[in-house]
């Protein structure tokens, strides 16, 4: 890269913090830029009771950087875009009785466009994140996304609906690099928060036992039924306080036993009810998807490995387009188990992301 201006997101962790001292030490203008999206209840101030990303001391933490190695620093305040764009939308699916994959919808909703426009009024061309992922480039130089060369880091999942003018400025300074060859980095470098752990947990929501289910009832009104748990024969074998408490695949904290291993095979909203079934039921071979977006210069029909979740390795299948705008059809080489409503199915092509869409419904396996 040739010697410029750049926005750099950092959310005050160890990450956004080592990209932006590379960014500075190859001798660029980097201005770091924080994200304030969400304030935390006093009970979560504790360690280790709310995730990383967009905690005060987090913001506290990318300043601190900024002016150790530096350069300058703005906290830009999208609390109420985040709620809009995010929670919202975070707390009607599991209402609706889906398993919602927020920071795919942060990434593009909130964060990215959010970056874009105050590197534009920066007059900042680049912007760079602590995304593990990478940007390749076609013979005509078409941008393309591609996975992060840690396995156990890569974040191409949250970023498939990036679009090409995106691509064309985003800058990915962990992409080559691994977690553990970072954290070394921060520590030799003493920034600040170089040890700081990290939290599997949703920012928003928090950690803790029944996190989500308290997050979603305080948010959901009158909303939120109990209904009835039935078994794969159609017996009632008992009753649930609300949809929300279940996914699909999910096998403990079902409130019920029925002397043999049993997993959530389906939640059906519309009747408030929760379906439990064993393994074999979980199978699927297909699935129907919608807010499909492909990356440029892909098309349909492909072939692709699809992940249906983030940690899933993915799985060979087809993809073709469906009859509504927007909609697709993933078939699956083999049954693959627990497509989730609501999570998000990414295409690759080895490394390569293709496109993806979030999964609406599921074809059975016979």
């Amino acid at each position: 890269m040739k010697r410029e201006r750049i926005v750099v997101a950092m959310s005050g962790g160890v990450d956004s913090a080592v990209a932006a001292a590379r960014l500075h030490d190859a001798g660029h203008e980097v201005v770091g830029v924080t994200l304030h999206l969400w304030d935390y209840p006093d009970e979560l101030d504790a360690p280790g009771g709310h995730g990383r990303c967009c905690a005060p001391e987090d913001q506290y933490d990318a300043r601190r950087t900024a002016d150790a190695l530096g350069f300058p620093h703005y906290t830009f305040d999208r609390r109420e875009l985040f709620a809009k764009e995010v929670v919202a939308p975070f707390v009607d699916a599991y209402v609706a009785g889906e398993t919602p994959s927020p920071c795919t919808t942060c990434n593009r909703e909130v964060k990215l466009a959010e970056l874009f426009a105050i590197a534009d009024r920066l007059g900042a061309r680049a912007i760079a994140t602590g995304h593990y992922a990478r940007i390749g480039r076609d013979a005509d130089g078409t941008p393309f996304l591609l996975a992060g060369r840690d396995d156990k880091k890569d974040q191409s999942y949250f970023l498939y609906a990036t679009p090409r003018e995106k691509l064309e400025r985003l800058v990915f300074p962990l992409g080559e690099s691994t977690k553990g060859e970072v954290r070394a980095e921060a520590v030799a470098r003493g920034l600040p928060g170089a040890t700081k752990g990290e939290s599997q947990e949703l920012c928003f929501v928090g950690g803790g036992e029944h996190a989500y289910t308290r997050f979603v009832e305080e948010r959901s009104a009158d909303r939120v039924r109990p209904g009835p748990i039935v078994d794969d024969t159609g017996r009632v074998v008992g009753e649930h306080a609300g949809v929300h408490r279940f996914t699909v695949g999910q096998r403990k904290g079902l409130g019920v036993a029925l002397g043999r291993p049993i997993w959530v095979t389906q939640i059906d909203a519309a009747t408030n009810t929760v379906h439990l079934g064993g393994e074999k039921a979980l199978a699927g071979m297909g699935a129907k998807l919608d807010d499909v977006v492909l990356a440029p210069g892909v098309s349909l029909p492909l072939s692709a490995r699809v992940r249906i979740r983030y940690r899933h390795p993915g799985a060979e299948a087809t993809i073709v387009t469906s009859a509504e705008p927007g909609s697709a059809h993933v078939t699956f080489r083999e049954p693959v188990a627990a497509l989730t409503p609501g999570q998000i199915a990414v295409f690759y092509d080895g490394d390569r992301v293709l496109g993806g869409g979030r999964l609406r419904s599921r074809d059975l396996a016979s």
